[in-house]
C-alpha cells in the first residue's frame, strides 16, 4: 500500500524546464485526502513550498475532513478546480475545535492548532489561491446547513486564513454553505481578490420563499455530472430574481480584511454577517464593483472592545474606500461603523462612495454604542473617551429602505432583537448614534432614497454630538439635505 501510495505521489509530480513543479493532490475514494498533500509539504525529493503549483483535479470531489496547514509558501498557486468537501458529523468536528482551542490536542489534531481555518497559509511571498470559472467545478462545500439547522454556533470551523501574505490573489473562489466565516487576510499586504461567490443562505426554512426554491429545484432538470451546488445557485438566482428572500440562520462573514493595500472586486456575497469587515490596523482597502446580499453590509469595526485602546488610521492620500457601485440587496445594513461602548482611540479617513441598495434596513449606521445584545443589556460605563472618529464620508447612495412592518432579520434570536435602535421608525435612511465631543467632519452627501411603503424618509441624528453640516438636519425626524449634503 505504501509503495502504491508512493507511486501515485511520484506520478502526480510534473517538474518542468523551468524548474516550476505542479504537484496534484492524491485522492482516495471515502478517505481523508489532507495527509496525503500535508506529507507532500516535507518531502526530501521534491519540494511544492517554492515555484510550484499544487492541484486539486478537475473531475474529482476531494474530501478535506482534516484541516490543511500549509508552510510559507513561495511564488505558488493554489488552484482548486476539482470539488472540496468538509466533514459533515458535527459532533466531530466540535470536538477537534474544542481540542485545538484549549491547548488539550490529541496526536491526531496536534498539527491542527486551527481547526478554527479549515485551510491557513500562514506567510509568504507571491501566492494565489485560484479556483475555477466552470460552474460545475471548483466549489467547495462546507455543509453549513445542519449547523444552521440546529442553530449551532458551537466550536464551528471557519474558512480560509491567508494571513501575512505579501503579494496575493484570491481568485473565482466558490464557497456553498460555509459553516462560519471564509476569507480572513490579517497581516497580508497588496492583496487582490476577485471573481469570487460566497454562497451562505439556509434553504431549509418552511417559508413561501422555501417553497419557491423547492418547486424551481423539482422543475429543473439537471445534466448527468452537474453538482447540486451549481443547480442551487442557479435556483437561488430564479429565486431572487422574483424579488423574493430567503432566511439566514447564522454568522458568517464574507471577507475580514486585515492589513494593507487591498482590493476587492467583482465578488458576490450572500450571507448572514458582514459582507466585508475591515478592523484595527487595516490600511488602504478598497472594495468595489461587487454585491453583497442578506447580510450586514460594508462594515469597519467591531472596534474598541472591552474598552481596549485601538488605532485606525490611513495616513496616506488613499483611504479605506468602499466605491463604484457596490450593491446591496435584501440586506440588514448597507454601510456602517461600529465602535463598542467603552471603547477607546481612533478610526479615521474613511469612505463609502457610490453604493446602490435594493431593501435595506439600515442604510447608513454608525455607533460608537455597539455591545451584544444577545448576551445581555448595554454595560454600564464610567469611561468619557469613547472611540473616536474623524473623516467620515457617505457619498452617493441611492435606493429603497426596507420599512417593512413586522420585518424580522433571520439572525434575530432575541426580543427584541440584537440589532434594535431605542426610538427608531425603521424608515431611517441614516443612523448616527454617536457620544458627544469624540466626533469630527462626518459628511453624508448625494444621498437619494424612498422606503418600500412609500412613508416619508427619516434620519436619527443628534446635533449636540456633532460640530459640522453633516449633510442633512441632525435631528431625528424628516430626511432634509443640506446645502454640504447636495
Amino acid at each position: 500500500m505504501a509503495s502504491q501510495t508512493l507511486g501515485i505521489l511520484v506520478l502526480s509530480l510534473l517538474s518542468t524546464a523551468s524548474a516550476w513543479t505542479t504537484f496534484t493532490v492524491p485522492h482516495t475514494p471515502g478517505a481523508d485526502d489532507t495527509p496525503g498533500l500535508s506529507s507532500a509539504f516535507n518531502n526530501a525529493t521534491y519540494s511544492i513550498t517554492s515555484n510550484a503549483t499544487i492541484l486539486f483535479q478537475k473531475g474529482i470531489t476531494y474530501n478535506i475532513f482534516t484541516p490543511i496547514v500549509f508552510p510559507t509558501l513561495n511564488n505558488v498557486e493554489i488552484r482548486i478546480e476539482g470539488n472540496l468537501t468538509y466533514p459533515s458529523d458535527i459532533p466531530t468536528i466540535q470536538a477537534i475545535v474544542g481540542s485545538s482551542v484549549s491547548g488539550k490536542l490529541t496526536k491526531e489534531s496536534s498539527h491542527l492548532q486551527a481547526f478554527r481555518r479549515v485551510f491557513r497559509v500562514p506567510g509568504g511571498n507571491n501566492v494565489t489561491l485560484r479556483g475555477s470559472t466552470d460552474p460545475v467545478s471548483g466549489w467547495v462545500d462546507g455543509h453549513g446547513q445542519a449547523w444552521w439547522d440546529a442553530n449551532q454556533q458551537t466550536n464551528r470551523p471557519h474558512g480560509w486564513a491567508f494571513s501575512k501574505i505579501k503579494n496575493g490573489v484570491i481568485r473565482d473562489m466558490k464557497l456553498f454553505k460555509p459553516i462560519a466565516w471564509n476569507f480572513a487576510t490579517s497581516g497580508s499586504s497588496d492583496l487582490h481578490a476577485f471573481n469570487n461567490q460566497i454562497l451562505a443562505i439556509s434553504d431549509s426554512d418552511v417559508s413561501s420563499d422555501y417553497l419557491v426554491v423547492s418547486q424551481i429545484s423539482k422543475s429543473m432538470s439537471a445534466a448527468p455530472g452537474v453538482p447540486f451546488q451549481y443547480r442551487w445557485f442557479v435556483n437561488y438566482h430564479q429565486v431572487t430574481h422574483v424579488g423574493l428572500q430567503l432566511t439566514l440562520s447564522a454568522h458568517f462573514k464574507g471577507f475580514s480584511a486585515g492589513g494593507a493595500n487591498m482590493l476587492f472586486e467583482n465578488n458576490h456575497i450572500v450571507n448572514g454577517d458582514d459582507c466585508i469587515t475591515v478592523g484595527s490596523g487595516a490600511k488602504n482597502i478598497h472594495f468595489r464593483n461587487s454585491v453583497c446580499e442578506n447580510g450586514h453590509g460594508l462594515s469597519v469595526g467591531s472596534l474598541g472592545k472591552g474598552g481596549m485602546s485601538l488605532m485606525f488610521r490611513t495616513f496616506s492620500s488613499i483611504p479605506l474606500v468602499y466605491s463604484f457601485m457596490p450593491t446591496q440587496k435584501n440586506s440588514l445594513y448597507g454601510a456602517r461603523f461600529k465602535s463598542w461602548t467603552g471603547g477607546n482611540g481612533l478610526a479615521r479617513n474613511i469612505t463609502w462612495r457610490n453604493i446602490e441598495f435594493t431593501k435595506v434596513v439600515f442604510p447608513i449606521y454608525v455607533t460608537q454604542n455597539y455591545w451584544d445584545q444577545g448576551v445581555g443589556p448595554k454595560p454600564n460605563t464610567t469611561s468619557l473617551n469613547n472611540t473616536h472618529i474623524e473623516d467620515f464620508v457617505f457619498e452617493n447612495f441611492s435606493g429603497t429602505i426596507n420599512d417593512t412592518p413586522g420585518y424580522v432579520e433571520g439572525s434575530c434570536v432575541t426580543d427584541p432583537c440584537w440589532y434594535f435602535v431605542p426610538g427608531a421608525t425603521g424608515k431611517e435612511v441614516i443612523i448616527f448614534d454617536l457620544y458627544p465631543n469624540t466626533t469630527a467632519n462626518i459628511l453624508a452627501k448625494d444621498i437619494s432614497s424612498r422606503t418600500v411603503t412609500g412613508a416619508l424618509v427619516e434620519v436619527m441624528c443628534n446635533s449636540k454630538t456633532v460640530s459640522n453640516d453633516v449633510g442633512f438636519e441632525c435631528t431625528d425626524g424628516p430626511f432634509v439635505p443640506t446645502a454640504a449634503g447636495l
